[in-house]
Protein backbone atom coordinates (compact mmCIF):
# COMPACT_ATOMS: atom_id res chain seq x y z
CA UNK A 1 0.00 0.00 0.00
CA UNK A 2 2.77 2.40 0.77
CA UNK A 3 5.19 1.89 -2.34
CA UNK A 4 1.64 2.15 -4.58
CA UNK A 5 0.66 5.22 -2.72
CA UNK A 6 4.71 6.58 -3.38
CA UNK A 7 4.16 5.10 -6.92
CA UNK A 8 1.30 7.50 -7.48
CA UNK A 9 2.85 10.52 -6.05
CA UNK A 10 5.92 9.93 -8.48
CA UNK A 11 3.01 10.16 -11.30
CA UNK A 12 1.48 12.81 -10.20
CA UNK A 13 4.88 14.57 -9.79
CA UNK A 14 5.29 13.47 -13.57
CA UNK A 15 2.22 14.85 -15.20
CA UNK A 16 2.47 18.34 -12.39
CA UNK A 17 6.04 19.03 -14.22
CA UNK A 18 5.43 18.26 -17.68
CA UNK A 19 1.87 20.48 -17.54
CA UNK A 20 3.72 22.91 -15.57
CA UNK A 21 6.86 23.31 -18.50
CA UNK A 22 4.18 23.26 -21.30
CA UNK A 23 2.44 25.79 -19.55
CA UNK A 24 5.53 27.91 -19.04
CA UNK A 25 6.62 27.58 -22.75
CA UNK A 26 2.95 28.81 -23.43
CA UNK A 27 3.99 31.97 -21.71
CA UNK A 28 7.25 32.34 -22.56
CA UNK A 29 7.35 31.72 -25.95
CA UNK A 30 5.22 34.69 -27.27
CA UNK A 31 6.92 37.36 -25.00
CA UNK A 32 10.49 35.60 -26.42
CA UNK A 33 8.53 35.93 -30.03
CA UNK A 34 8.09 39.47 -30.09
CA UNK A 35 11.11 40.93 -28.43
CA UNK A 36 12.79 38.87 -31.52
CA UNK A 37 10.70 40.12 -33.99
CA UNK A 38 10.75 43.55 -32.72
CA UNK A 39 14.85 43.66 -33.85
CA UNK A 40 14.43 41.38 -36.86
CA UNK A 41 14.56 41.56 -40.44
CA UNK A 42 10.70 41.92 -40.85
CA UNK A 43 10.77 39.70 -44.35
CA UNK A 44 12.53 36.72 -42.36
CA UNK A 45 9.53 37.15 -39.77
CA UNK A 46 6.97 36.91 -41.87
CA UNK A 47 8.21 34.55 -44.11
CA UNK A 48 8.90 32.09 -41.24
CA UNK A 49 12.46 32.35 -41.15
CA UNK A 50 12.57 34.04 -37.11
CA UNK A 51 10.50 31.65 -34.97
CA UNK A 52 12.80 32.09 -31.45
CA UNK A 53 16.04 34.20 -32.11
CA UNK A 54 16.34 37.14 -34.02
CA UNK A 55 17.67 36.97 -37.57
CA UNK A 56 19.34 40.17 -38.83
CA UNK A 57 18.81 42.07 -36.26
CA UNK A 58 17.88 45.93 -36.94
CA UNK A 59 16.41 48.71 -34.42
CA UNK A 60 14.81 50.70 -36.73
CA UNK A 61 11.54 50.51 -35.56
CA UNK A 62 12.45 51.57 -32.22
CA UNK A 63 14.03 54.11 -33.83
CA UNK A 64 11.02 55.53 -35.56
CA UNK A 65 8.87 55.01 -32.20
CA UNK A 66 11.61 56.89 -29.63
CA UNK A 67 11.79 59.02 -32.65
CA UNK A 68 8.41 60.31 -32.19
CA UNK A 69 8.56 62.98 -29.05
CA UNK A 70 5.33 62.32 -28.37
CA UNK A 71 5.60 58.93 -27.04
CA UNK A 72 8.21 60.72 -24.23
CA UNK A 73 5.35 63.46 -23.52
CA UNK A 74 3.41 59.74 -23.28
CA UNK A 75 5.53 58.28 -21.08
CA UNK A 76 5.23 60.98 -18.74
CA UNK A 77 1.40 61.72 -18.68
CA UNK A 78 0.98 57.98 -18.22
CA UNK A 79 3.96 58.06 -15.40
CA UNK A 80 2.10 60.73 -13.73
CA UNK A 81 -1.24 59.28 -14.27
CA UNK A 82 0.52 55.93 -12.60
CA UNK A 83 1.56 57.52 -9.06
CA UNK A 84 -1.33 59.22 -8.47
CA UNK A 85 -3.92 57.14 -10.07
CA UNK A 86 -2.59 54.08 -7.12
CA UNK A 87 -1.78 56.62 -4.38
CA UNK A 88 -5.68 57.95 -4.36
CA UNK A 89 -6.34 54.20 -4.89
CA UNK A 90 -4.64 53.08 -1.68
CA UNK A 91 -5.70 56.11 0.47
CA UNK A 92 -9.45 55.44 -0.41
CA UNK A 93 -9.07 51.42 -0.75
CA UNK A 94 -7.47 50.50 2.52
CA UNK A 95 -9.33 52.43 5.72
CA UNK A 96 -12.39 51.24 3.91
CA UNK A 97 -11.51 47.61 3.75
CA UNK A 98 -9.85 47.71 7.35
CA UNK A 99 -12.81 49.85 8.48
CA UNK A 100 -14.95 46.76 6.97
CA UNK A 101 -12.94 44.53 8.67
CA UNK A 102 -13.89 45.78 12.03
CA UNK A 103 -16.84 43.79 13.64
CA UNK A 104 -17.77 46.66 15.79
CA UNK A 105 -18.51 48.84 12.74
CA UNK A 106 -21.92 49.23 12.74
CA UNK A 107 -24.70 48.67 9.40
CA UNK A 108 -21.43 47.02 8.35
CA UNK A 109 -23.74 44.44 6.41
CA UNK A 110 -25.62 46.99 4.66
CA UNK A 111 -23.04 48.56 3.69
CA UNK A 112 -21.43 45.62 2.20
CA UNK A 113 -23.93 45.10 0.41
CA UNK A 114 -23.98 48.13 -1.24
CA UNK A 115 -20.79 47.72 -2.43
CA UNK A 116 -21.67 44.50 -3.76
CA UNK A 117 -24.67 46.01 -5.76
CA UNK A 118 -22.01 47.87 -7.99
CA UNK A 119 -20.42 44.68 -9.25
CA UNK A 120 -24.11 43.74 -10.98
CA UNK A 121 -25.17 47.36 -11.90
CA UNK A 122 -23.35 50.25 -13.90
CA UNK A 123 -24.47 53.99 -14.51
CA UNK A 124 -23.07 53.61 -18.54
CA UNK A 125 -20.89 55.26 -20.68
CA UNK A 126 -23.06 58.24 -21.19
CA UNK A 127 -24.24 59.07 -17.61
CA UNK A 128 -20.44 58.11 -16.98
CA UNK A 129 -19.39 61.46 -19.00
CA UNK A 130 -21.74 63.48 -18.38
CA UNK A 131 -20.84 63.19 -14.93
CA UNK A 132 -17.25 63.88 -15.56
CA UNK A 133 -18.27 66.74 -17.31
CA UNK A 134 -20.00 68.39 -14.78
CA UNK A 135 -17.98 68.46 -12.44
CA UNK A 136 -15.40 69.94 -14.39
CA UNK A 137 -12.89 66.76 -15.11
CA UNK A 138 -13.08 67.04 -18.81
CA UNK A 139 -9.44 67.55 -20.15
CA UNK A 140 -7.59 66.96 -17.23
CA UNK A 141 -5.80 64.79 -15.17
CA UNK A 142 -8.55 63.95 -13.10
CA UNK A 143 -11.07 62.22 -16.03
CA UNK A 144 -8.09 59.22 -16.18
CA UNK A 145 -7.44 59.08 -12.49
CA UNK A 146 -10.51 59.48 -10.49
CA UNK A 147 -13.36 56.88 -12.60
CA UNK A 148 -13.15 53.74 -11.02
CA UNK A 149 -10.72 54.35 -8.42
CA UNK A 150 -12.06 51.96 -6.54
CA UNK A 151 -13.73 48.47 -6.99
CA UNK A 152 -16.11 46.39 -5.36
CA UNK A 153 -13.82 43.23 -5.66
CA UNK A 154 -11.14 45.78 -4.29
CA UNK A 155 -12.27 46.13 -1.07
CA UNK A 156 -13.87 42.56 -0.67
CA UNK A 157 -10.05 41.33 -1.49
CA UNK A 158 -8.32 43.89 1.03
CA UNK A 159 -11.30 43.03 3.78
CA UNK A 160 -10.53 39.22 3.55
CA UNK A 161 -6.92 39.95 4.07
CA UNK A 162 -7.13 42.16 6.98
CA UNK A 163 -9.62 39.91 8.68
CA UNK A 164 -7.15 37.25 8.53
CA UNK A 165 -3.84 38.90 9.41
CA UNK A 166 -5.02 41.36 11.62
CA UNK A 167 -5.64 39.49 14.65
CA UNK A 168 -8.24 41.15 16.64
CA UNK A 169 -6.02 40.65 19.92
CA UNK A 170 -3.75 42.58 18.24
CA UNK A 171 -6.21 45.76 17.81
CA UNK A 172 -7.66 45.27 21.37
CA UNK A 173 -3.97 45.19 22.87
CA UNK A 174 -3.43 48.40 21.11
CA UNK A 175 -6.80 49.91 22.63
CA UNK A 176 -5.59 49.12 25.69
CA UNK A 177 -2.41 50.95 26.04
CA UNK A 178 -4.53 54.18 24.78
CA UNK A 179 -4.02 54.03 20.70
CA UNK A 180 -6.59 55.37 18.88
CA UNK A 181 -7.76 53.92 15.92
CA UNK A 182 -6.23 56.09 13.63
CA UNK A 183 -2.63 55.01 15.38
CA UNK A 184 -3.56 51.62 15.00
CA UNK A 185 -4.82 51.86 11.66
CA UNK A 186 -1.32 54.12 10.38
CA UNK A 187 1.35 52.38 13.06
CA UNK A 188 0.29 48.73 13.55
CA UNK A 189 -1.97 47.29 10.60
CA UNK A 190 -0.45 49.33 7.91
CA UNK A 191 3.27 48.01 8.31
CA UNK A 192 1.46 44.37 8.64
CA UNK A 193 -0.09 44.77 5.18
CA UNK A 194 2.32 45.01 3.10
CA UNK A 195 1.43 42.15 0.69
CA UNK A 196 -1.96 43.26 0.03
CA UNK A 197 -0.81 46.97 -0.88
CA UNK A 198 1.51 45.49 -3.03
CA UNK A 199 -0.92 43.37 -4.68
CA UNK A 200 -3.68 46.28 -5.26
CA UNK A 201 -1.29 48.60 -6.19
CA UNK A 202 0.44 46.48 -8.90
CA UNK A 203 -3.52 45.59 -10.39
CA UNK A 204 -5.13 49.37 -10.15
CA UNK A 205 -0.85 50.29 -11.75
CA UNK A 206 -1.28 48.06 -14.38
CA UNK A 207 -5.02 49.03 -15.03
CA UNK A 208 -3.73 52.48 -15.06
CA UNK A 209 -0.24 51.82 -17.27
CA UNK A 210 -2.92 50.27 -20.19
CA UNK A 211 -5.71 52.71 -19.63
CA UNK A 212 -6.91 54.34 -23.10
CA UNK A 213 -10.26 54.17 -23.37
CA UNK A 214 -10.76 56.92 -20.49
CA UNK A 215 -8.58 59.39 -22.13
CA UNK A 216 -9.63 58.88 -25.34
CA UNK A 217 -13.13 59.84 -24.11
CA UNK A 218 -12.12 62.24 -21.77
CA UNK A 219 -9.10 64.22 -22.92
CA UNK A 220 -8.85 66.48 -26.03
CA UNK A 221 -5.48 67.92 -25.49
CA UNK A 222 -3.11 65.74 -27.50
CA UNK A 223 -0.59 67.30 -24.73
CA UNK A 224 -2.57 64.95 -22.15
CA UNK A 225 -2.68 61.59 -23.98
CA UNK A 226 -1.21 58.96 -21.97
CA UNK A 227 1.17 56.77 -23.55
CA UNK A 228 -0.92 53.96 -24.80
CA UNK A 229 -2.89 56.80 -26.48
CA UNK A 230 0.31 57.69 -28.64
CA UNK A 231 1.09 54.11 -29.39
CA UNK A 232 -2.22 53.60 -30.87
CA UNK A 233 -2.40 56.61 -33.13
CA UNK A 234 1.31 55.41 -33.99
CA UNK A 235 -0.05 52.15 -35.12
CA UNK A 236 -3.42 53.58 -36.40
CA UNK A 237 -1.23 56.22 -38.72
CA UNK A 238 1.07 53.55 -40.26
CA UNK A 239 -1.73 51.27 -40.96
CA UNK A 240 -3.38 54.25 -42.74
CA UNK A 241 -0.09 55.10 -44.97
CA UNK A 242 -0.35 51.36 -45.67
CA UNK A 243 -3.39 50.99 -47.36
CA UNK A 244 -3.07 54.49 -48.92
CA UNK A 245 -3.09 53.62 -52.98
CA UNK A 246 -0.83 56.65 -53.49
CA UNK A 247 1.66 56.18 -51.26
CA UNK A 248 4.21 55.73 -53.48
CA UNK A 249 5.61 52.69 -56.31
CA UNK A 250 6.32 48.92 -55.13
CA UNK A 251 9.24 49.70 -53.41
CA UNK A 252 7.78 52.45 -51.29
CA UNK A 253 5.16 49.77 -50.53
CA UNK A 254 7.48 47.25 -49.03
CA UNK A 255 9.38 49.80 -46.91
CA UNK A 256 6.45 50.49 -45.44
CA UNK A 257 5.06 46.73 -44.77
CA UNK A 258 8.58 46.48 -43.32
CA UNK A 259 8.63 49.89 -41.00
CA UNK A 260 4.85 48.27 -40.38
CA UNK A 261 5.72 45.47 -38.74
CA UNK A 262 8.58 46.38 -36.59
CA UNK A 263 6.64 49.48 -35.31
CA UNK A 264 3.61 46.90 -34.04
CA UNK A 265 6.33 44.73 -32.38
CA UNK A 266 8.66 47.71 -31.10
CA UNK A 267 5.25 49.10 -29.06
CA UNK A 268 4.00 46.32 -27.63
CA UNK A 269 7.47 45.91 -25.90
CA UNK A 270 7.86 49.88 -25.37
CA UNK A 271 4.03 50.03 -23.99
CA UNK A 272 5.01 46.22 -21.52
CA UNK A 273 9.01 46.43 -20.28
CA UNK A 274 8.01 48.88 -17.52
CA UNK A 275 5.60 46.63 -15.83
CA UNK A 276 7.61 43.82 -16.57
CA UNK A 277 10.65 45.49 -14.94
CA UNK A 278 8.55 46.43 -11.84
CA UNK A 279 7.12 43.21 -11.21
CA UNK A 280 10.02 40.91 -9.82
CA UNK A 281 10.43 43.74 -7.04
CA UNK A 282 7.19 43.39 -5.41
CA UNK A 283 6.60 39.41 -6.54
CA UNK A 284 7.25 38.22 -2.67
CA UNK A 285 4.84 40.47 -1.91
CA UNK A 286 2.49 39.92 -4.74
CA UNK A 287 2.55 35.88 -4.22
CA UNK A 288 2.05 36.26 -0.84
CA UNK A 289 -1.09 39.14 -0.55
CA UNK A 290 -2.95 36.98 -3.25
CA UNK A 291 -2.63 33.36 -1.22
CA UNK A 292 -3.62 35.69 2.04
CA UNK A 293 -6.39 37.68 0.94
CA UNK A 294 -8.04 34.70 -1.32
CA UNK A 295 -8.74 32.31 1.66
CA UNK A 296 -11.66 33.13 4.00
CA UNK A 297 -12.10 32.10 7.44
Amino acid sequence: MRSRFNLSDRAFGIVNTIFLIVVMILIVYPLVFVLSASISDPHAVSSGKMWLWPVDITFKGYERVFANDAIWRGYTNTIIYTVVGTAIHLFVLLPCAYALSRKELMAKKAILWFILFTMLFNGGLIPTYLIIKSLGMLDTMWAIVIPNVVGAWSILVARAFFQQSIPDQLVEASKIDGASDFYIFIRVVLPLSLPIIAVMALFHAVNLWNQYFNALIYLSDRDKYPLQLILREILVVNQMQLNDPGGGGAESLVDQVKTAGLIKYAVIIVSSLPLLLVYPFIQRFFVQGVLIGSIKE
